[in-house]
């Protein structure tokens, strides 16, 4: 069976046709559960009275993507689950797709499709990208791969991808327990942002294939835009589209995951990448946003703790650098 999970926080307006279009999923057994962070905007009182069929988990306080996904896939007993953010809308194939899929390929820990972004205001898809799966670079700068380009098919290729995005994600709940960590599937210190990029690479290094199947469409609102994000250049200019909030839990939570999951080989023969990233981001915070210190620090609070989950991963880990290399070039 399917556990469908829609992570709420605020986002009543968007519940309804998260859920009916959950509730047209073909030829899959599945059970629908909204996790509300206390949204307190009427979300839970809405399902409640519109969707008696779905079941409600309300937490009483706001624990993150990664602390109410921990919580649901702890309540839910389905062999897979799937997250999901409350834009998004999925085709009626879209799971049969993936499970089909998975059901033979054993070794596969994660799953998406094809996403594609939806204009909520024309309520219809713009053609355009918006994850085609997660792809990491040398100087371990992670972006879903297509995200702002005209879909025009140069992605209808089935195969591996880094990881998958975390606006959708489908899991084996197998491989979901083989990586907890001190209790958590996701890292709960993450709160949110870098979560899905952070568990997506514990599954690789625990030998989990991560796959993307463009023949499962799926359509994502994502409030800060699917954009082109090329260079150095085009991420300068769209990161003033993000809260300070959020730019500063990416920052830190980049850092912690690399903490957590960089193999010495790896980090040795991409150093140049990664040293130069981080002086170009250094004087970037000196220069633009300052207000990232306080990150930093918030990043050398975590820091031992991430030791000490690295520590962990490192022991139970089952993939070396020559394995896992080519998903970082």
């Amino acid at each position: 069976m399917l556990s469908c999970v829609i992570i709420n926080y605020r986002s009543k307006n968007l519940l309804g046709g998260c859920i009916e279009s959950l509730m047209a999923l073909e030829n899959v057994e599945h059970e629908i559960v909204v996790l509300d962070n206390a949204s307190g905007d009427g979300s839970v009182e809405f399902v409640r009275e519109h969707f008696s069929n779905v079941c409600v988990i309300a937490n009483s306080e706001n624990r993150g993507y990664a602390g109410g996904a921990n919580d649901a896939i702890r309540a839910t007993r389905g062999e897979y689950v799937m997250l999901l953010n409350p834009d998004i809308r999925l085709s009626p194939d879209y799971a049969q797709k993936l499970l089909a899929r998975m059901s033979y390929a054993k070794d596969i820990g994660a799953m998406q499709g094809k996403l594609l972004q939806w204009d909520f205001e024309k309520n219809e898809a713009t053609g355009f990208i918006d994850s085609a799966g997660l792809q990491m670079f040398k100087n371990r700068r992670c972006v879903d791969r297509g995200q702002g380009e005209e879909d025009i098919g140069q992605y209808e290729r089935a195969g591996e991808v880094f990881g998958v995005t975390g606006a959708c994600p489908l899991y084996r709940r197998e491989a979901l327990e083989d990586v907890l960590i001190d209790g958590e599937y996701f890292d709960e210190s993450f709160f949110m942002y870098k979560e899905d990029v952070d568990l997506s690479w514990r599954l690789r290094l625990f030998g989990w294939l991560c796959f993307y199947d463009p023949e499962a469409i799926g359509y994502h609102g994502r409030g800060t835009g699917a954009v082109l994000r090329r260079g150095a250049m085009e991420v300068a200019k769209k990161r003033g589209g993000l809260s300070e909030f959020q730019r500063s839990l990416s920052y830190t939570n980049e850092r912690l995951m690399r903490v957590k999951n960089e193999l010495t080989g790896l980090f040795l023969r991409h150093a140049l990448h990664i040293l130069w990233k981080e002086f170009l981001m250094t004087g970037w915070i000196i220069l633009r946003e300052r207000f990232l210190f306080a990150a930093f620090k918030d990043f050398l609070k975590k820091y031992a703790q991430a030791r000490k989950r690295r520590s962990i991963i490192m022991r139970q880990k089952r993939v070396a650098s020559s394995e896992i290399v080519r998903w970082f070039e």
